[in-house]
């Protein structure tokens, strides 16, 4: 037995690589050699049952039928718990394929830690179901107890950044319903004796916080799936999955194969964990994860621990798992293992543990529980784990094949999430679309260039686990897999100071620093691995400003480039956006059918539509611009017969854009080519009140009222060169865009500027388009619009073309929540105090929580904080207009409660006057 503080000095004093074995310790070890033998810190465990089994090749624990309706790769969390959902969604004929035992993979060994607070509401919500399960709805199905432990859960801040973070989300539980606590050190001290509460500045206690027992909860959920008609087939190993090509080309799933023969079946879904990758190229499909070593200690008896909370002391990157009358210790390191060769003969498989690697943990759950320092190591644990490029699962339908569904790549949280995606997975599959906004799990966020680019999957994912305890600040940047799409102009705005954001891979303009130039360099992986760290690198250096709950020290820059586009004019590079063409003989019965708004007005027309999936939720907002037919294929206006749209879609959702219009096309079968044009052309919108005469001097057009109305599009020449003009504003002016073929955005853009010069044209980001649009009361996809919002409840009816008879996707769902009335409604909400918002504060109205912000910002026009959320009435009605106007509302931040004005217009030009040219 070791000790935890002797391992700390042995890892301190001996050389890199040499063995400790004869110090009771188990040896450094740099590659990926499983152990055969460890111990586990669970009474009840699988492993016993399968002793053997990776040894003995056995038959399928049962026959396999010759088909299904759905077939589950992969028996760990997400496997059991999404087979249980389908089961209870009525699927009787899923089948779920295990090829060792279930949990065998990486399950068996998880810590099966569950949070509820989460700085995501949607995340709030996915634990919430899962607590839900595995608390109670097992327990009164089966009978069976789960080994849930509901022992509490406790966040350590040790510095003010990190206590203003939990703040954050306490502030948040309020509108869920989820009960938590900041203490202060000494009450801290009370709840945890053994705590060394010193160098605190306070906690967050979660009183409802809890443990599951992986083992426990996969057999129940099992239990339950199979008493529903669904079928768990161990010892099955997959080896293929067949496809088929349907008669409009499509690809789709025919079948799964395994060693013991094939199940015919429509619909595959892969819940394979770290061999998740392998199950997708059976299947032509991208799985974008690496493998990890992420390891904990068990330590021996702990008198005085016994029932304590779990720990999250995220400022050391270590968590205390209370096991029993001991702890497990464990957390995340800038240094983690890759697991190079993913074998798949492992099962019940453990690593032993590098303790270079480990010694870190220590150190943190020393400093935090001082009794550790003299506490036995009772047994090691070292796993692989699944590690996906934004920290996010993979879930959803696959791009590259139709009934490929992913439910993979956890990053170690597939016990706590795995009941709440588990419930939209088998939604997503059963009715095509998940009840949740789930786009930030979904496989169609990541553009298909990065998917399957190997330096780009390892970078991001290697810091998203270094960064895993990071304090999640707004506006925070990857500095890994940066660079992989810059559009023409990048290094001329890189000249001109301009701080870049990360978009779906694209590197978009954030805000302009007129003191320095700011490159992002290649990732160095924050000087592990013996790589060098970068010195005195602007970027990070910038970045680091913004990693603040306050506003920035930027904030005035923001400030001058919004107000610059108020008062005269600022030109934004937006060429990162989506530019789709949908053309054929049946574009028109599919922009119909696509698009909630009527597109079908005379060429020239452009419409701001959205699009909806069959709850009436909303799966986008773009433009839609009617295109007359030519012969003259060119970037700007390509050749086509029939009928012809032009879509300009926000670049950091066009693969999700892109992947529904193809889904919807296919589904309906219509006759008709989406085209991809958006690394062809770039896009420069020119907006504020001088626009039109810095355009002037610029384009051969008549850019008059009369002459090019708002909503309306033309070919003209800017400075000589063909560009399709567009007169738009998401930003609330008088404005245009400048749809420009990849080899003019060079020279369109300096002729731009040096016609602005006399009329005080500047450059301008994406920070200030944020604040512009809030400012105006235009939504941004994603944030205030999402997939289970729908317009009705947006405030985007007249994006519906509801009075007209044509049929369109999701009318129905909106036909009924039209004639039922809306139970939650979006709302603006201006407070007079200059103090920062950013979303996720709890909306009070009347004295009770009603909602949450979804999206805030300050608006230097109006000078005000402005927020959008969306509110119920707590007595669950209908929420009326006159609800709204009726109460006395106010905004919680971070506990805090600042009064706040309701409004039913835009507080900013609420008639409207500004983008028709009226100053």
């Amino acid at each position: 037995m070791a000790s935890l503080s002797r391992a700390l000095r042995v890892a301190a004093t001996c050389p890199q690589g040499r063995s400790v074995r004869n110090l009771g310790l188990q040896p450094l070890a740099r590659d990926a050699r499983p152990t055969t033998e460890k111990n586990v810190p669970y009474q009840r465990t699988l492993k016993e049952e399968a002793q053997g089994s990776s040894v003995v090749t056995q038959g399928p624990s049962q026959p396999l039928p010759s088909s299904a309706d759905v077939v589950v790769i992969g028996g760990g969390s997400l496997g059991c718990q999404t087979l249980y959902h389908l089961a209870k969604l009525g699927v009787g004929r899923a089948v779920l394929l295990e090829r060792e035992r279930l949990t065998s993979g990486t399950t068996w060994h998880t810590a099966g830690l569950l949070w509820q607070l989460r700085p995501s509401d949607v995340e709030v919500e996915l634990l919430a179901h899962t607590r839900q399960v595995v608390s109670h709805d097992l327990e009164e199905e089966t009978g069976m107890h789960t080994g849930w432990i509901q022992n509490g859960g406790l966040f350590i801040a040790s510095n003010r950044q990190r206590l203003d973070e939990y703040k954050r989300l306490m502030s948040l539980g309020k509108a869920y319903g989820v009960e938590s606590h900041v203490l202060s050190p000494a009450e801290t001290k009370d709840l945890y004796p053994l705590m060394n509460v010193d160098d605190l500045y306070g906690t967050l206690y979660v009183p409802k916080d809890g443990t599951m027992d992986p083992a426990g909860t996969c057999t129940t959920l099992t239990r339950a799936a199979v008493a529903r008609g669904a079928q768990v087939i161990e010892n099955c190993p997959v080896t293929g999955i067949r496809t088929r090509v349907d008669d409009f080309g499509v690809r789709r799933v025919a079948a799964v194969e395994t060693e013991h023969g094939s199940i015919q079946t429509p619909c595959v879904v892969n819940c394979a964990g770290v061999w998740a990758s392998t199950v997708g190229q059976m299947a032509g499909v991208k799985v974008p994860l690496v493998a990890m070593h992420h390891a904990y200690v068990v330590t021996e008896r702990i008198e005085g621990i016994q029932n304590m909370p779990n720990v999250r002391d995220h400022d050391a990157s270590v968590y205390l798992r209370l096991q029993g009358d001991a702890l497990s210790v464990g957390g995340y390191e800038a240094n983690p293992i890759f697991w190079e060769e993913v074998s798949d003969k492992f099962a019940f498989g453990l690593f032993d543990l590098d303790w270079d690697v480990f010694t870190q943990h220590i150190e943190g759950a020393i400093n935090r529980v001082p009794v550790l320092e003299k506490t036995g190591i009772k047994s090691t644990v070292c796993g692989p784990e699944s590690f996906t490029p934004d920290h996010k699962p993979l879930m959803g339908e696959a791009p590259e094949l139709r009934g490929f569904f992913l439910g993979c790549g956890f990053n170690s949280a597939g016990m706590m999430l795995g009941g709440g995606c588990g419930h939209e997975l088998a939604n997503w599959i059963v009715h095509g679309r998940p009840e949740k906004d789930m786009y930030s799990y979904d496989i169609r966020r990541f553009h298909h260039s990065l998917t399957d680019h190997s330096r780009w999957i390892r970078e991001r994912s290697h810091e998203s686990y270094a960064k895993n305890y990071s304090v999640v600040f707004p506006h925070d940047e990857p500095l890994a897999g940066r660079n992989m799409r810059k559009d023409p102009l990048h290094e001329e705005l890189l000249g001109k100071g301009c701080v870049f954001q990360e978009r779906h891979g694209w590197e978009r303009p954030g805000w302009f620093n007129t003191q320095e130039t700011a490159p992002v360099l290649d990732y160095d992986y924050y000087g592990a691995y013996g790589k060098q760290a970068h010195g005195n690198y602007a970027y990070s250096r910038l970045l680091g400003d913004e990693y603040t709950f306050d506003f920035p020290p930027h904030h005035h820059v923001i400030r001058e480039e919004c107000l610059a586009c108020r008062r005269a004019a600022a030109v934004f590079n937006m060429s990162y956006f989506g530019k789709f063409y949908l053309l054929g003989v049946d574009a028109r019965k599919a922009a119909d059918w696509l698009f909630s708004a009527d597109v079908n007005r005379p060429p020239g027309s452009t419409v701001y539509t959205c699009m909806l999936n069959h709850r009436g939720g909303t799966e986008s907002d773009l433009t839609v611009s009617r295109l007359a037919p030519g012969t003259q294929a060119s970037a700007l206006a390509p050749a086509f017969e029939g009928d012809g749209y032009y879509l300009a879609v926000g670049g950091a959702v066009a693969q999700q854009n892109w992947s529904h219009i193809t889904t919807v096309l296919q589904d309906q079968k219509f006759r008709c080519q989406l085209m991809d044009s958006s690394e062809d052309l770039g896009l420069l919108s020119i907006q504020g009140p001088a626009s039109r005469a810095v355009l002037q001097d610029v384009v051969d057009a008549d850019l008059s009222n009369e002459a090019f109305p708002f909503s309306t599009h033309q070919l003209v020449k800017a400075a000589g060169h063909l560009v399709r003009a567009i007169r738009l504003s998401f930003v609330g002016e008088l404005g245009w865009e400048l749809h420009v073929p990849r080899e003019s955005c060079i020279p369109v853009y300096r002729a731009l500027m040096a016609a602005g010069a006399k009329h005080g044209l500047v450059n301008a980001g994406y920070r200030a388009i944020d604040s512009l649009s809030i400012e105006k009361g235009y939504r941004h996809w994603h944030a205030d619009l999402r997939p289970d919002d729908s317009p009705l409840e947006a405030g985007l009816a007249f994006t519906c073309k509801l009075k007209s008879s044509v049929p369109f996707l999701g009318r129905e769902a909106l036909e009924k929540q039209r004639a039922t009335g809306l139970y939650r409604r979006l709302v603006c909400l201006t407070v007079e105090e200059e103090v920062p918002m950013f979303g996720l504060e709890a909306i009070w109205r009347n004295g009770q929580v009603v909602g949450h912000v979804r999206r805030a910002d300050f608006g230097f026009a109006v000078n005000k904080t402005i927020a959008y959320g969306y509110i119920r009435d707590p007595s669950g009605g209908p929420v009326s207009l006159d609800f709204v106007k009726s109460g006395e509302y106010a905004l919680e931040r971070m506990g805090v409660t600042y009064p706040a004005q309701v409004h039913l217009k835009s507080p900013f030009d609420p008639d409207n006057k500004r983008v028709k040219g009226i100053y």
